[in-house]
């Protein structure tokens, strides 16, 4: 053989060796890539050929199911109540990432789980295509359905913001509303265009549609975050009586704080429980600077700010859920480390760097209401088999003890003060015993407020039932947090099944 050929012979068989090694490595190392790939019809076609679990809130009210098609998927995935529960379920795309319960409970849904390993065998032998499995949420129709409908319906004309129910025993969510929301139904589409149209105008709306505000946004809390410092005081020797220096105005370095009203604790002195009542910015913003810089931000965390793993689904796993975001509250600090006084004193009445999420706020709220317990937070209630056979059911759990069953008692006094005589009177709700504080938080320079309420609600018989949060961003007109108490009101009212509006 003359060296030309051989040199052929050698070069086609190190093409053989690679290509035998190609597809060695595609079979042994990328085929489940290859065959999971969502851009493979196959798989597409596949998944499809069985129904997709439906997801239903409490009560058995369906709110994610499928309908038969024509067409070559067999099932189309709908949601009946469009924007109301949006951003709580995500939605099921074919060719795009699927997000909210549809994504964190899809092994479920689409009856993949180990759980399911028995419908699957079941199959091999029936050749059945068995549903994939049913979730079962948390969620209160009726509270969901009145805080969506108070929430688009403000009587403020505000078209952002966000409201969340927790039952202070369990951490259920009873309620959790985003606005502005939007219709998932054709980001479901199997026509491709139609839901890459569809998603990229709500990915372009500025007013961030697809963002679920009540875990995923932070705002400076106002005046809210003033039961965090009454909690770090009642900790540090102050009682619910306690005389606290106040007055008009308060100047510490470059920050000037004033009260919203003149009328509002002019005196020198007050009682704590006097200025959680009317709202004393200037004796919160003493109280936070005297309590020192280590004290407010220790106390914040210790309630679940800076809490960066948090997540909302199901209790089983505490990474599976939606992702919540941090609350902050920021440095306190000057850039050579040591306190700023003044950011301390803006801080201490919830705005300079302070940031919340809504979830944050009725945690905070739930806290007191359950004694100084802060249970979990959990959307899903039950996972169900094809058949409707429970495979888990939540097992409620604490997740952390910000503070004792004393504090939380004083905390409890004065917040009920708040509503009964205070700035929070809107959240009041006839044969319940109502606590909640009021915030109003500044934000850009022309700007109109953020206006918060955090709450909770006790039975006649004394049962916690429910607490929240509303938050309206930039509310016209002055008095910001009052339409958001009156919203909490009706919401702690559905979810406690007395109606709501």
């Amino acid at each position: 053989m003359n060296a030309p050929l051989r040199r052929a012979g050698v070069v086609i068989l190190v093409l053989f060796a690679l290509i035998f090694g190609k597809l060695n490595w595609v079979q042994a190392y990328k085929a489940d890539e290859y065959r999971n790939d969502a851009r493979n019809k196959r798989v597409q076609i596949a998944e499809y050929e069985r129904p997709r679990g439906v997801i239903q809130a409490a009560g058995g009210e369906t709110v994610a199911q499928n309908t038969e098609t024509e067409g070559e998927l067999k099932y189309q995935r709908i949601y009946p109540k469009k924007e109301i529960y949006a951003p709580v379920l995500g939605y099921k795309p074919v060719n795009l990432s699927a997000v909210g319960v549809e994504q964190f409970e899809n092994d479920i849904l689409s009856g993949s789980s180990d759980k399911l390993f028995a419908d699957r065998l079941s199959d091999m032998f029936t050749g059945d295509k068995t549903g994939g499995g049913n979730i079962v949420l948390s969620l209160i129709p009726r509270a969901q359905e009145v805080a969506w409908k108070q929430m688009t319906n403000n009587q403020r004309g505000v078209t952002k913001g966000a409201a969340v129910a927790i039952d202070p025993n369990t951490g259920a969510i009873q309620a959790m509303v985003s606005m502005p929301s939007y219709n998932p139904n054709p980001l479901a589409s199997h026509d491709d265009k139609v839901a890459f149209e569809a998603y990229k105008k709500l990915d372009a709306d500025k007013d961030q549609p697809l963002l679920n505000r009540a875990v995923a946004n932070t705002l400076p809390p106002g005046s809210t975050f003033k039961v965090l410092i009454s909690a770090a005081a009642l900790e540090n020797g102050y009682n619910v009586d306690s005389e606290i220096p106040a007055g008009g105005v308060y100047q510490e370095g470059g920050a000037t704080i004033k009260n919203a009203e003149d009328e509002i604790c002019p005196d020198s002195e007050v009682t704590l429980k006097t200025a959680l009542t009317q709202s004393c910015n200037t004796g919160y913003a003493k109280l936070g600077v005297k309590l020192g810089r280590d004290v407010v931000i220790d106390t914040a965390k210790k309630w679940g700010f800076e809490d960066e793993a948090l997540h909302v689904g199901d209790l089983e796993a505490a990474d599976k859920g939606l992702p919540v975001a941090a609350s902050r509250t920021g440095p306190i600090a000057n850039e050579d480390g040591t306190v700023d006084k003044s950011a301390l004193a803006q801080s201490s009445i919830g705005q300079r760097d302070v940031r919340m999420t809504p979830l944050q706020g009725a945690l905070i709220a739930a806290t007191v209401a359950n004694n100084g317990t802060q249970m979990r937070p959990y959307l899903v209630q039950q996972q169900l088999d094809a058949d409707r056979r429970t495979i888990y059911t939540a097992n409620p759990k604490p997740l952390r003890q910000p503070t004792s069953s004393g504090v939380a008692e004083g905390l409890k006094e004065m917040m009920i003060s708040v509503v009964e005589n205070g700035t929070g009177k809107s959240a009041q709700i006839s044969g319940f015993t109502v606590g909640g504080k009021t915030g109003t938080a500044d934000t850009s320079e022309g700007a109109n407020p953020h206006g918060w309420f955090i709450g909770f609600a006790y039975d006649e018989d004394g049962k916690a039932v429910s607490a929240v949060c509303v938050m309206l961003e930039n509310v016209p007109g002055g008095h910001a947090s009052g339409e958001a108490a009156r919203i909490a009101g009706l919401i702690m009212k559905a979810a406690a099944g007395r109606g709501g509006d």
